[in-house]
């Protein structure tokens, strides 16, 4: 794991992101702090990532260097279904690995995932954008087929036309699809060795038999990629359908000063990987709870508390009446909380070191020895 500031100096996401995306140009929120130093909330995760791999020495770690990240990002977007502008990722870098054997990896990684949560309709797709020297010799091609077309498209598409027209397929405007429709395919135009890594990935995944479609207008919306670009795909989740996208990164780290370093990543949005789980009716499991409810009868509240913190240092999760309440509210409150286990503990109890531990659900009770912590824990284990 690795954890990332909330904010970071500009530069790092003009350099990193790339400034004719989106993201850079419209999205990203800017201030100056009391340095009169530009400052900025990350817009996502992959540029801090690589500035952390290089100043923490990670480039001389042994290879692949896996790393994931769990946090919250912001960008300036018109708030719709599935997009916010405070928003929540989940994110696995790996860096030192130039093969496709690494790309399928990634890509099974996230196909086990889904698996595992019981998502029935995610649908992976890939693409290959080449490297900067066959794309180079796209972008000719692309902008020439486009320029009959530039008064079909939108006034975002017109500005990426002379700095970035593969973006152009990218757009979600109906006028560009339709203007872009029966465009060149970059599939069509890669190098050697593009195409002997995108090769090496489909017989990757054909290896081990997991689904997928190559669809030629993923481009992804970053600068930074390279090669292998996919994205899972879903129905549930608006306009888009992209609960999450990735690809490979080879010349970012060497772009923001280090070593030339092959990468590759993914991002996933968990509101987005939310609204797909409630669309499918997944129920995702409960965090564990409390496992025994100590209440407290008379008097007996310092010693119940003691009691707790015992229990507690052995491991179990117990909670005790804190409100004052009488001994009836708190059975009512064990109840209507659904607290598995019940242990009333009077001034005899607490006198003779012996109480009923009572399961809720079906009413049984066991008696047990309150110095014996562990034959108690192994009671309530025995049930979960």
């Amino acid at each position: 794991e690795i954890r990332l500031p909330t904010f970071e100096q500009t530069e790092l996401f003009s350099r990193g992101v790339g400034d004719t995306t989106d993201v850079v140009q419209k999205e990203m929120y800017t201030f100056l702090d009391k340095g009169e130093r530009s400052m900025t909330l990350r817009p996502e995760g992959t540029a801090g990532v690589v500035r952390s791999f290089l100043e923490n020495g990670m480039a001389s770690w042994p290879s692949p260097v896996r790393l994931s990240y769990n946090i919250n990002a912001f960008r300036y977007e018109n708030v719709q279904k599935g997009r916010y502008r405070e928003f929540h990722q989940f994110g696995v870098e790996a860096f030192g690995a130039k093969g496709p054997e690494i790309d399928a990896e990634l890509i099974t990684l996230l196909a086990l995932y889904f698996n595992k949560l019981g998502l029935q309709e995610t649908k992976l797709q890939i693409n290959s954008i080449g490297c900067p020297a066959c794309r180079e010799l796209y972008h000719q091609i692309l902008k020439q087929y486009l320029g009959s077309k530039l008064k079909d498209l939108c006034t975002t598409c017109r500005q990426r036309y002379d700095k970035n027209p593969l973006r152009i397929l990218d757009c979600k405007e109906e006028r560009c699809r339709q203007a872009t429709a029966d465009a060149p395919v970059l599939l069509d135009h890669l190098c050697d060795g593009c195409q002997v890594h995108f090769n090496g990935l489909k017989r990757e995944l054909d290896d081990i038999e997991l689904p997928y479609t190559v669809n030629p207008r993923i481009v992804r919306g970053l600068d930074y990629y390279t090669r292998t670009v996919f994205e899972f795909i879903s129905e549930h989740v608006g306009t888009q359908g992209t609960i999450c996208g990735g690809g490979r990164y080879d010349g970012l780290v060497k772009t923001m000063g280090g070593p030339e370093t092959p990468g590759i990543g993914f991002a996933l949005g968990v509101e987005r990987l939310l609204m797909e789980l409630r669309a499918q009716a997944i129920q995702l499991p409960e965090a564990p709870g409390c496992d025994l409810y100590l209440a407290a009868a008379g008097q007996t509240g310092a010693a119940v508390r003691k009691l707790a913190w015992q229990m507690r240092q052995a491991g179990l999760a117990v909670e005790t009446d804190l409100m004052n309440r009488s001994l009836k509210a708190q059975m009512k409150y064990a109840g209507k909380n659904k607290l598995p286990y019940v242990m009333v503990l009077g001034e005899d109890e607490i006198r003779q070191q012996t109480a009923m531990i009572r399961c809720l659900e079906t009413g049984q009770e066991q008696s047990v020895r309150l110095d014996r912590i562990e034959e108690i824990a192994a009671i309530v284990r025995d049930q979960k």
